[in-house]
């Protein structure tokens, strides 16, 4: 049956900013398709009801670990946490995230510098951490959350749109060092989605005007994420790897 193409029944998925948006709606998907699920954020307080709600109604095993994606050892020791739990990890998103528009002429370089950390390095971090018991098995998923932002721009976006075209350029390359142990990597690039980051930085006006370029003329829900994600963490993905899947609602096709 098509629909076993995207069972993950025994698999374990890590989704790094899993405690709300876009992160807490894929942990969800993965939860409902068979996957147990290991969340991770900064806040912990947020994590422990986030697990729940994602787990609700389901048979599966989840964790949820604090850990703070700005500080670089983080990585290690989340990655380490969930091997210690679960004893693998077939599945990671990477989705924590952070924007802080400045203008070219204003960005500070602590500003900077933690952004880059944030949307990259810790992609690279998390990343490095987890695939090789992933090539051990021959099986693996990797994918980046990047963004339409990635690919076009608006103002003061500079450090966001530098970092989310970064991890577009990344998943090509490591989906060559990996695609010979069955390990696929690829980006999945979100337009306007209804989450906290674009509804805290942009004005009424920048929010009509992202639903009004879409072809769908408007937000999208978190929940519409998940279908492309589940494919790409599927046996339903196995033959792509190295690709970015926009999923803007039309927004660049306009």
């Amino acid at each position: 049956m098509p629909v076993g193409l995207y069972d993950l029944t025994g698999r374990v998925a890590l989704v790094t900013g899993g405690n709300k948006g876009l992160g807490k709606a894929m942990a969800r998907g993965f939860a409902e398709a068979g996957a147990d699920v290991v969340i991770a954020s900064r806040h912990e307080d947020e994590l422990r009801a986030a697990l729940d709600e994602i787990l609700a109604g389901t048979n599966q095993k989840g964790a949820y670990f604090v850990a703070d994606m700005s500080v670089r050892g983080d990585a290690d020791t989340l990655a380490k946490a969930a091997l210690a739990k679960f004893g693998r990890v077939d599945i990671l998103v990477n989705n924590a995230g952070m924007n802080a528009p400045q203008a070219i002429d204003a960005i500070d370089d602590a500003t900077w510098d933690r952004v880059v950390e944030v949307n990259l390095s810790s992609v690279m971090a998390m990343t490095r951490a987890l695939v090789p018991q992933m090539k051990e098995r021959r099986w693996g998923r990797v994918v980046h959350v990047s963004s339409i932002m990635g690919q076009v721009s608006k103002e003061r976006r500079n450090v966001y749109s530098a970092t989310k075209a970064a991890l577009i350029g990344m998943a090509k390359a490591s989906a060559l060092d990996l695609g010979p142990f069955g390990v696929t990597v690829n980006c999945v690039a979100p337009g306007p989605f209804l989450t906290d980051m674009p509804m805290s930085v942009l004005s009424d006006a920048e929010k009509q005007a992202f639903a009004d370029r879409t072809a769908l003329g408007r937000w999208g829900a978190p929940r519409e994420l998940v279908g492309p994600v589940l494919m790409l963490c599927s046996e339903a993905g196995s033959y792509v790897t190295g690709q970015t899947l926009f999923v803007d609602g039309g927004y660049l096709a306009r």
